[in-house]
């Protein structure tokens, strides 16, 4: 399968990246660049966006980026650093790439920054995914 099929076919039963409004704007073998926008029922008791919601989207892409090198994988580690807050209606942008990869384990950062002002990094992630036999076809 190549990697927007197989995204695709994850994305059909992802109900979670579609609630949060996830639109996959670009993938290939080792890399998605995906989108998404706060809406107000994602906002904690600041009124800011919970800090999950910038970690959900981060951590899609890591899915969508490990998949579609062809193999079924799935995270065992990951980390976030929160360094600018979220209002309701900022849209971000999520961008996850393969650093290394062995066999068996994958290294992936994912950066989200602002849609309308991509220099500020609003969150880095970083995420090692297990490379399972199963392959997509």
């Amino acid at each position: 399968m190549a990697p927007e099929e197989i995204t695709a076919h994850m994305m059909a039963k992802d109900q979670f990246s579609k609630w949060l409004g996830i639109e996959v704007l670009e993938v290939k073998k080792g890399y998605c660049r995906l989108t998404a926008t706060v809406r107000g029922e994602m906002l904690n008791g600041f009124g800011i966006a919970h800090g999950g919601f910038t970690y959900s989207v981060a951590d899609s892409a890591l899915a969508f980026s490990s998949n579609s090198q062809g193999r079924k994988s799935v995270s065992i580690e990951t980390s976030i650093s929160h360094i600018i807050s979220l209002k309701e209606n900022d849209t971000i942008i999520a961008e996850a790439v393969c650093e290394t990869e062995t066999e068996k384990l994958g290294h992936y950062k994912i950066k989200i920054v602002l849609l309308n002002n991509p220099e500020k990094v609003v969150a880095l992630f970083k995420g090692i995914v297990y490379k399972t036999t199963k392959i997509w076809d």
